[in-house]
């Protein structure tokens, strides 16, 4: 006996098939998928700097002026007419040079004139004195009485004061011939000239012919805060503290000296003391009038932790830095720091040596982040690494 199916029945048959697979598929999808754990955020690339020792020296910073060494403003000492200057604006010149030559004809004449009248004193005493011998001679004899013999023997005495006061005026015509030819008193370089030659200048003038100024060496004037003042006068207990000169554009060394001297007061309406150094200046690279920064090494801490400045993350909680872990995920050390040099910092407390820190990207970071280190760098700059044990 054969069945017959209904018309139509394969159909239906179909379309169930068809709409229990799509149901299969859909529970598949949402359930087993929802099923799988959540994927992981992708690790964060980061920079990492190794904690080590090194030797790191502490400074204290200040604005500071150049001043010559010695300034000199060359004037007059006497009045004349100016026959020559035998200096160019601008050059270096010895101690001892020629700088200007005064007309010195007045007193090349006052100072004949002193000699001549030196010498007719001279002339006088010497006959004061022969007729003082002759009257000596004839008084045991009554032929000059005694009244003459003290009256020449005054007259010599006075002759004699004359003779020395002539001397001493022919010193002073000497001097002031000198004067007339004017040589530098120091080493250094001479600045523009305010008079020309042919001028008339005075004794009594009080703008001068020339300012002289030593450059080398040359000193700097700086400031700094009152309160660094102890630190910086147990530095020069010590011995000499180097100082270095750094321009204020880019902060190039310009040279390097020593501190010479602390002002001895502090100025009570800005709270600084004044400190000067001493810059050999062989390069003329300082300049008087020039303003730059200043540099004072007051110790050298040896072996201490240090990181790089760029690590270092601050906090309600105080300062603190993120490292890294074995399982390339982060932690965080709260850090007690000391001294800032450059970009290198001193860690007192929180690290320890060898460990690494992250140094970039720390916005992205939150405790147990996951990582990927880029190309460690050291964590040194302005100091040198040291394998040696701390003080």
């Amino acid at each position: 006996m054969r069945l017959r199916i209904p018309h139509g029945r394969p159909r239906l048959i179909g379309a169930g098939v068809l709409a229990g697979l799509v149901l299969l598929g859909a529970w598949w999808w949402l359930g087993g998928k929802a099923a799988d754990p959540p994927r992981p955020p992708p690790a964060i690339a980061v920079d990492l700097a190794t904690v080590q020792r090194a030797d790191v020296p502490v400074y204290l910073q200040g604005l500071g002026t150049v001043q010559a060494f010695y300034t000199v403003t060359i004037t007059a000492r006497v009045d004349g007419q100016i026959e020559k200057v035998a200096f160019k604006e601008g050059e270096d010149v010895r101690k001892g040079d020629l700088l200007v030559q005064i007309d010195p004809r007045p007193y090349q004449a006052a100072l004949g004139v002193a000699i001549a009248t030196r010498d007719k004193d001279r002339a006088q005493l010497a006959n004061a004195q022969r007729d003082l011998e002759r009257y000596t001679e004839l008084a045991p004899e009554d032929l000059a009485s005694k009244q003459t013999v003290d009256t020449q023997r005054a007259l010599v005495a006075q002759l004699i004061a004359q003779v020395k006061g002539d001397e001493a005026a022919i010193a002073n015509a000497r001097t002031q011939l000198d004067y007339t030819t004017i040589r530098s008193p120091i080493d250094g370089r001479t600045g523009i000239r305010q008079v020309d030659p042919g001028n008339n200048v005075h004794a009594t003038d009080t703008t001068g012919i020339v300012v002289v100024t030593q450059l080398e060496p040359i000193s700097v004037i700086f400031s700094l805060p009152e309160e660094e003042f102890a630190q910086l006068s147990a530095a020069l207990a010590r011995g000499p503290v180097t100082a270095t000169a750094l321009s204020r554009a880019d902060q190039t060394v310009l040279d390097t000296g020593t501190v010479a001297l602390i002002d001895n007061e502090i100025d009570q309406t800005t709270g600084t003391l004044r400190v000067k150094a001493t810059m050999p200046n062989r390069q003329r690279r300082l300049w008087p009038g020039e303003f730059i920064d200043m540099r004072v090494q007051t110790q050298l801490r040896r072996a201490v932790l240090t990181i790089p400045a760029s690590a270092l993350e601050r906090g309600p909680d105080g300062v603190f830095t993120y490292v890294a872990q074995p399982d390339s995920t982060i932690r965080v050390a709260d850090l007690k720091i000391g001294e800032q040099t450059g970009d290198v910092v001193v860690v007192e407390q929180g690290l320890a040596a060898g460990e690494q820190v992250v140094a970039s990207n720390q916005y992205r970071l939150q405790p147990g982040s996951r990582i990927r280190a880029n190309t460690p760098r050291p964590a040194r700059s302005t100091v040198a690494s040291t394998a040696g044990p701390a003080p």
